[in-house]
C-alpha cells in the first residue's frame, strides 16, 4: 500500500514538473518577452511563425526592440507592409542559422578559427562573428557590427541568443 501510494506521489509530481517545464519554441520565449514585440511583430507579418515553431534546430540571433528603433526612421513601418514581405523575411531569416549553436560551441568555433568564424544565414548571407573585449560580436555583410547581450536562451528547437543591432544582409 505504502509503495503505491509513493508511486501515485511520484507520477504526479512527475506529472506537475512536465506541464511546469515544458519545453517552448523560438517562437514561445520571444512572445513572453517585453523587450521582442518588434521581432514578434516581424516574424508574424513575414508568415515565419510555422518555420520558427518547426523542429529546427535553429539559432537565433534576436535583436531587441531598441535594435529595430536604430534603423533609419520608417524603416520598420515599411518593412511591415504586405508588399515587402519577401525583403522582410530574407532581414529577419538572415538572423536565423541552422543549428543549435550555443554559446560554448560560437566561442569554441571563433577560437578554432584564429578570432573569427563565418557562419551562413538561412538567406543564404553570411555573418563574421569574432570576440571583442570578451563579447560576441556580429559583423553583416555591409560591416554593421551587432553585439550579444545575452546567450543561450534554449527553446525545444534551438537557441536564442539575444543582440542590440539589426544586422542586414547585402
Amino acid at each position: 500500500m505504502k509503495f503505491k501510494l509513493l508511486s501515485l506521489v511520484f507520477v504526479a509530481v512527475s506529472s506537475l514538473f512536465s506541464v511546469l517545464h515544458a519545453q517552448k519554441t523560438i517562437v514561445d520565449i520571444a512572445v513572453g518577452s517585453k523587450d521582442h514585440t518588434t521581432l514578434v511583430a516581424a516574424v508574424t507579418a513575414a508568415d515565419l511563425v510555422a518555420v520558427l515553431q518547426g523542429t529546427g534546430p535553429f539559432t537565433v540571433f534576436a535583436p531587441v526592440n531598441a535594435a529595430f528603433a536604430k534603423l533609419p526612421e520608417g524603416t520598420v513601418t515599411t518593412l511591415l507592409k504586405v508588399e515587402n514581405k519577401a525583403a522582410l523575411a530574407k532581414v529577419l531569416t538572415y538572423h536565423v542559422v541552422a543549428g543549435n549553436l550555443d554559446a560554448a560551441t560560437v566561442v569554441k568555433a571563433i577560437t578554432d578559427g584564429g578570432g573569427k568564424v563565418v557562419v551562413t544565414t538561412v538567406s543564404g548571407g553570411k555573418l563574421t562573428v569574432s570576440l571583442r573585449d570578451g563579447k560576441v560580436i556580429l559583423t553583416d555583410e555591409n560591416g554593421g557590427v551587432a553585439t550579444v547581450l545575452v546567450t543561450d536562451l534554449k527553446a525545444d528547437n534551438g537557441v536564442i541568443h539575444v543582440i542590440d543591432t539589426v544586422v542586414l544582409p547585402k
